[in-house]
């Protein structure tokens, strides 16, 4: 599982957070989100979603005070589960094209 290293910081009393995992979340983990939502980056569909799939596991307070830079990463980490190697393979040929 690939770690984020994180711009700010998480301050927690125990030690500082400063590298967060994202682990591809199961069918439980998505239960009362929108799918569309989670794929377009939604902050409030993935700010319920990361507490739940992090390592450390992120609180909700926590997520809300991510750096904004920070968020975008997990986020894009996130919806990168979604991607099929097909859907890979095609992006890759169109960046080659430019």
């Amino acid at each position: 599982m690939p770690k984020t290293t994180l711009i700010s910081p998480v301050k927690r009393a125990a030690g500082d957070v400063t590298t967060v995992a994202v682990r591809k979340p199961d069918v439980g983990a998505l239960r009362g989100l929108k799918l569309t939502d989670v794929l377009q980056m939604d902050v409030n569909a993935i700010s319920r979603l990361l507490p739940r799939i992090t390592e450390p596991s992120l609180l909700p307070d926590e997520v809300a005070e991510l750096d904004p830079a920070d968020f975008l990463s997990l986020a894009a980490e996130v919806v990168g589960f979604f991607v099929t190697a097909e859907m890979k393979a095609e992006a890759e040929a169109e960046l080659r094209l430019q």
